[in-house]
């Protein structure tokens, strides 16, 4: 394997400088190595990638509940209101404390 990635880099590497008309070889070397190493990481067909669900990474679990704490809604309401509004903190705030008068009166 070690040299068939060294000719996909080498290769890589000559395609930057060509789409570039020169530069720093070196660069393009870094530059090839990484393109290449995250093309290998990534699956190959559908079938291997990781199917959708409607589950969320775990990194945003953390937003959640952190938006849940803050602002006194469920985990329920905090996942619908970062997946309607992202990760705009000052957004999904307001979203949220709005949501929490309207839920009160």
């Amino acid at each position: 394997m070690g040299d068939e990635r060294h000719e996909k880099i080498q290769q890589r590497a000559y395609e930057i400088w060509e789409r570039e008309g020169g530069g720093d070889p070196e660069q393009h070397w870094y530059r090839a190595a990484a393109e290449i190493d995250r093309e290998a990481a990534q699956p190959l067909t559908a079938d291997d990638a990781l199917p959708e669900t409607s589950e969320i990474a775990s990194s945003d679990i953390l937003a959640v509940e952190a938006l849940a704490m803050r602002t006194g809604i469920s985990g329920d309401e905090a996942q619908e209101l970062i997946d309607r509004l992202g990760h705009d903190r000052a957004a999904t705030e307001q979203a949220a404390r709005s949501l929490k008068v309207k839920r009160k009166s």
